[in-house]
């Protein structure tokens, strides 16, 4: 140990002596820079060293760092105030790579306050001389230059043909590895949306890949709420990703960067519950002062997700209502969408929504009003100021029916029926052979069998609720292929409903289960019952709501048709027992059509255990529903 001692301090000398034979101005400085000179191993012992055996001055002992000196071309293209100036620049001075990729990312910036004419720019021989000194020296052009150039030339629409342009293109594909994070970023939040030939699609192919497998160094909320929004849908391995950083960074999320990752998952369809509850409550435990769109933003994105969240919906409805009257005609169609679509219908609200639409009619335009009709009738609200409201729409409507696009003129009338405000003029119009052909002949039959089945319910509108109108109607062979070709399986609770039926009443010959009725509505399940509330055969007797009418007979004095309805959660508004538009006018065409109608809710049935107590109910309410009728 002793001779460890004295030996370890003659090594150290000798270290410091061989280290002196080097000069390091001579050549450690050319191999490393100045600033990193003290991480160099043993760079304590050498300088100990110094101390004891030269006479160096204390300012050649520490670091010294100078920076470069800025050049008569980067002071003027600071200083220019103009395209021209710019442009001028390269005409009187020797310009580098980088100074000549400064030069364009400032001609193309729009900080300059000019309205650039493209065309003209990239055909200016100055223009192209600063192209051509780029592609020259390309490989030198630093890193940050390269990307924001990428960004100026693309967004002045250069010809992706251009060989100056596919030459930086591919001068980035080369240093997408030596690429930082942050630059790499800077690249997707652009690139994604101008990549249209085949090599810049490729290359955004790689970019992607790269973003990736360096996913882990995203450290800010603002990152990856871009990512998401930009490169999310582009990949669903790196949207995991991103879903669980996003996760992770929630809490640092402002509203801007809560609205784009909801609306990137909207617009997905990714409805990732520990997601959407982090965003939810951190959005609630900050008060900042929220922007109009991002509060209409983030109602969509709720309701394109179907998730329920009581607590923000009620902060969203109370931040849109004071600021109601200074919308735009589009903010307050959103608006008024958004929250149909939330199935959340704030009264407040919508009363002053309904009033700005009956002060500003006449400045919306024909698509606004149909959309914000729909929006009501899918709630089932109906505006305080009633017939006021709707004269105006009635006549906003008059002069621009003809010209409106049929599936739209389908939506508009079949949402009036729902709100009892339709006439004549409109029924006409939609059951008229001509029109519903344009309908059922073209070449979407998924999206033309939603609007036949919407076609038989304004022909039950017609049959049933108006009185006054004379014709024409849908013909029955109509009614019979295109009420088939909309049958659904049936769910869950429609089946259970009708296995406590045939316990009730045991004999198959007294009740009808999924029962397709002209209206276009199917009952779960249909029974008749004698004045005495006692259930008998059905076969025998007229059912005219039949496709296939059956029996001849007459309903006996006294008797009840019943229609047993299963009401499954969405056929309800949010946190509510209120039906929604389209289930309320089942209930109103069905009872026109002389039915009792029995609702049977999921709310009640769900607390339901055994066979006898779900026999039990039914018979419970279809008494009860008897016992109604005849005390009316």
């Amino acid at each position: 140990m002793t001779m460890t001692a004295r030996l370890i301090p003659r090594c150290f000398r000798h270290l410091g002596a061989s280290f002196l034979t080097v000069p390091v101005s001579a050549t450690c400085r050319r191999i490393m820079p100045e600033q990193y000179w003290s991480s160099v191993p043993f760079a304590g012992v050498h300088m100990s060293a110094v101390c004891h055996q030269t006479d160096l001055s204390p300012a050649a002992e520490q670091p010294y760092f100078r920076p470069p000196e800025r050049t008569k071309v980067e002071e003027l293209i600071e200083s220019a105030q103009s395209v021209e100036e710019l442009l001028q620049i390269p005409c009187g001075q020797k310009t580098t790579g980088n100074q000549a990729a400064s030069v364009l990312i400032r001609v193309c910036s729009p900080k300059l306050g000019q309205k650039l004419d493209s065309q003209n720019i990239t055909e200016d021989e100055r223009f192209q001389r600063l192209l051509n000194t780029i592609d020259s020296q390309i490989s030198v052009v630093w890193n940050g230059n390269l990307i924001s150039l990428l960004r100026s030339l693309l967004m002045i629409r250069l010809d992706a043909k251009n060989p100056v342009l596919r030459s930086i293109e591919n001068e980035v594909h080369w240093r997408l590895r030596r690429l930082s994070f942050k630059n790499l970023t800077s690249l997707v939040d652009y690139y994604t949306s101008f990549a249209q030939s085949d090599q810049q699609k490729v290359l955004l192919s790689d970019i992607i890949k790269h973003v990736e497998l360096r996913w882990a160094e995203i450290t800010d909320a603002k990152t990856v709420a871009l990512l998401v929004m930009k490169v999310g849908h582009l990949s669903n391995a790196l949207m995991d990703k991103l879903e669980d950083k996003s996760l992770e960074l929630a809490e640092y999320f402002t509203p801007d960067d809560t609205r784009k990752v909801m609306l990137a998952l909207a617009m997905q369809n990714r409805r990732s519950v520990p997601l959407l509850r982090a965003l939810s409550y951190h959005f609630m435990q900050k008060h900042f002062d929220l922007k109009t769109g991002v509060l209409i933003d983030m109602a969509f994105a709720y309701g394109k997700l179907n998730f329920q969240q009581t607590q923000v919906f009620q902060r969203l409805a109370s931040e849109l209502l004071p600021r109601v009257p200074e919308l735009s005609p589009l903010d307050v169609m959103r608006c008024t969408k958004s929250f149909a679509y939330l199935k959340w219908l704030n009264l407040p609200l919508f009363e002053a929504l309904a009033q700005y639409v009956h002060e500003h009619c006449d400045k919306m335009t024909e698509v606004q009003l149909c959309n914000i009709i729909m929006a009501f009738a899918r709630l089932n609200y109906q505006p305080a100021t009633g017939e006021a409201f709707f004269a105006k729409i009635h006549n906003k409507f008059n002069s621009a029916l003809l010209e409106m696009e049929p599936f739209l003129l389908v939506d508009l009338v079949w949402s009036l029926c729902i709100l009892q405000q339709v006439n004549p003029f409109y029924l006409r119009h939609v059951l008229e052979p001509h029109f519903y052909q344009r309908i059922t002949e073209g070449t979407q039959p998924q999206k033309e069998e939603n609007y036949k089945l919407k076609l038989v319910h304004i022909n039950a509108t017609a049959q049933l609720e108006c009185s006054d109108y004379s014709g024409p109607f849908l013909p029955s062979q109509c009614l019979d292929t295109w009420i088939s070709g909309a049958r659904k399986k049936p769910s869950p609770l429609s089946g259970a409903v009708c296995e406590a039926l045939q316990s009730a009443l045991g004999d198959q010959t007294k009740y009808r289960c999924g029962v397709d009725t002209l209206y276009g509505w199917v009952i779960d399940g249909e029974v008749l019952m004698d004045s005495e509330s006692k259930p008998f055969a059905l076969q025998q007797y007229t059912a005219l709501h039949l496709l296939k009418p059956e029996g001849t007979m007459p309903l006996p004095p006294g008797a009840k048709r019943l229609a047993l309805i299963a009401r499954e959660y969405p056929n309800y508004m949010s946190r509510s027992r209120d039906l929604l538009g389209r289930f309320a006018m089942a209930r109103r065409h069905l009872q026109a059509a002389g039915f009792l109608v029995v609702d049977v809710p999921y709310y009640d049935w769900l607390e339901l255990k055994s066979e006898w107590q779900k026999v039990a109910y039914l018979k419970d309410k279809m008494s009860k529903a008897i016992a109604e009728e005849m005390a009316q």
